[in-house]
């Protein structure tokens, strides 16, 4: 019972389940003959009817009292870290491959900002290119057979 109040934390994959996303926890192995840890995947069906959580997004899960159906065990308690502005978990500061967004605003500074930088201060939150280069919001279906159409939003 004392497992009832754990929190795991997962990334969203495309689900077709209604009312539910899907996580993907991710854990390392111990293979005790070679003495090495693998990657291990584990999927759960997490309860989230306000829609919080999209394609990629890392997330809180909880598990339930009780089993809403066989599949959907836990419920989603909040995005950690949407997809997109990667935030280092320990500082708080927002990273761009490998270094952090004030260092290169302070490099910026000192040695001039090339006419082809990409200002993120300007750039819009995600969701602005929803329905034209971003799927992640559209509704996932099983596809069944290769008909020559695109089809963004299949699994």
């Amino acid at each position: 019972m004392a497992a009832r109040g754990l929190l795991l934390m997962g990334q969203c994959i495309p689900c077709v389940k209604q009312n539910a996303s899907k996580i993907r926890i991710r854990r390392m192995e111990l293979d005790k003959n070679l003495n090495m840890y693998f990657k291990k995947d584990t999927f759960f069906f997490a309860h989230d009817p306000q829609k919080l959580c999209k394609t990629g997004d890392v997330v809180l899960i909880r598990e339930l009292p009780e089993r809403m159906t066989r599949l959907i065990t836990h419920a989603v308690e909040k995005v950690v870290y949407p997809l997109g502005d990667i935030t280092d978990p320990i500082t708080g500061k927002k990273v761009v491959v490998g270094k952090y967004r004030e260092d290169i605003e302070m490099a910026n500074q000192l040695f001039g900002k090339s006419a082809k930088a990409f200002d993120y201060d300007k750039a819009p939150p995600r969701g602005r290119l929803e329905g034209t280069k971003d799927f992640t919001h559209g509704e996932t279906y099983i596809k069944y057979h290769e008909d020559g159409k695109d089809q963004p939003f299949a699994v």
